[in-house]
């Protein structure tokens, strides 16, 4: 994805962007770079993607990641991921970094502030709901 802020504007709160603005977009970039994947095949898809990015912005190894699969087009779609997508994983750490500092600006001790991301973070997960458009 392509942004007109960097990471470091996020971090700063220069720039208002946030973990569902992100979703919507690697959703749409899944989508336009994987073209003729219908709905239901999108979501897995675009879930691996953000999973992958979000285990790599956490600062997680990507080989421990990789181990979890045996699929070799899996595991060749997430070295590609890995690859290409080193922006995205940049700006969402830089997300969850202006997600933490704000949660320790309203007052949450910085290990409150990650478990407050952490469990905002799994919800959207749990929930799902990205859709194009």
């Amino acid at each position: 994805m392509e942004w007109e802020f960097t990471p470091q504007q996020v971090v700063k709160g220069e720039a208002g962007y946030g973990l569902d603005e992100f979703r919507h977009d690697l959703m749409q970039e899944v989508g336009l770079n994987i073209p003729g994947l219908g709905q239901e095949q999108l979501e897995p898809v675009f879930s691996l993607a953000y999973d992958l990015c979000y285990w790599l912005a956490t600062g997680k190894d990507y080989d421990e990641f990789e181990e979890r699969f045996q699929d070799n087009n899996t595991v060749m779609f997430l070295r590609a991921l890995r690859e290409h997508g080193k922006a995205n994983v940049e700006m969402l750490g830089a997300i969850l970094q202006r997600m933490i500092m704000d949660g320790v600006e309203a007052g949450l001790s910085v290990d409150d502030a990650v478990d407050r991301v952490a469990a905002h973070q799994s919800e959207l997960v749990r929930q799902g709901g990205v859709t194009l458009g």
